[in-house]
């Protein structure tokens, strides 16, 4: 007979302070996204899992946890999901059952997702891909999930194109161009600026399952950047997207408050204590630094904002 191991996990710690999170990343698992009379989406998803540990308890034995983590997530994901957040939140109900030292479970998952669209001048049948986000915390007052994406366009930065525009109007006018004529071409023909490729992130996060649907979340994610971008573009693409961009410039701060702004706008039924978490950067063309802003705040908050416009 095989003398028994000792579980050196559970023995007390040599220094008596609790952790908040211990758990297992990069957890890749195939998810199945149920769609109303169509098949079902397949997605690779990749999952962190966390527990907290109190003091007393060394470690999370992650060993036999992974054991426990692989089950309550092929549990999870054994059948088709509408809500890729609720894969989240039954999983971590399950981990938080399964854990008899722990209060609070935490599941994140991200993946990459597909939609299918037209490019905007040539109508040629294209893809663009997101990334989703989705969360959940359990803990034994209840579960809050979290839904939302990450998304690629572009951007075009208003103080350089407002110099450009400075030095086209001295230009038109020491040609003796009439001022109105002038005003009228530079509103027509907004002038050159350097440009950024924008990533936007965009959750909304609540007690339990989010009233949102997540091609809404992303289609105010795309809209909040100067324009869309594509993974094909013919030259007539390529030149309305310019023109967009460069129509619409907007800096990082701008974008923030467009992902507000639409917010706000598209779901109207959401409550107001919902969290909503809003991210701009921007990979900079003409410094070797990023742009970056943000804000978290619950929607009542932003609906208040919004209105005072």
């Amino acid at each position: 007979m095989s003398q028994q191991l000792p579980d050196v996990q559970a023995s007390s710690p040599d220094v008596t302070v609790g952790l908040n999170r211990v758990g297992v990343t990069g957890v890749e698992k195939l998810v199945k996204l149920g769609r109303r009379d169509r098949d079902p989406i397949v997605l690779m998803a990749e999952f962190e899992v966390f527990v907290d540990l109190p003091s007393w308890r060394k470690g999370a034995d992650m060993s036999r946890n992974m054991e426990v983590i692989d089950e309550t997530l092929e549990t999870a994901v054994s059948e088709e999901a509408y809500r890729v957040e609720d894969v989240c939140g039954d999983a971590a109900e399950l981990l938080l059952e399964k854990h008899d030292y722990t209060t609070k479970a935490e599941v994140r998952m991200e993946a990459e997702y597909v939609t299918h669209e037209s490019t905007p001048a040539s109508e040629m049948a294209t893809q663009s891909t997101a990334d989703i986000i989705a969360s959940a915390t359990a803990t034994e007052d209840g579960t809050s999930e979290e839904i939302g994406a990450r998304v690629t366009g572009m951007t075009v930065c208003p103080c350089s194109q407002g110099m450009s525009a400075s030095r086209a109007r001295e230009t038109l006018q020491q040609l003796n161009v009439d001022d109105d004529v002038i005003e009228e071409f530079l509103e027509t023909n907004p002038q050159a600026g350097h440009s950024q490729r924008g990533h936007a992130t965009l959750t909304v996060q609540s007690d339990g399952a989010p009233e949102v649907d997540l091609n809404e979340l992303i289609e105010v994610a795309r809209d909040s950047m100067s324009a869309r971008i594509y993974n094909l573009a013919k030259r007539p693409d390529e030149d309305h997207m310019t023109y967009e961009a460069h129509k619409d410039a907007k800096f990082v701060e701008d974008c923030v408050r467009a992902l507000a702004e639409g917010v706000v706008d598209t779901f109207p039924d959401l409550p107001d204590d919902a969290v909503v978490t809003m991210k701009q950067s921007n990979d900079e063309s003409i410094h070797q630094h990023n742009a970056h802003a943000e804000r978290v705040a619950q929607l009542g908050d932003l609906r208040q904002e919004v209105s005072e416009d």
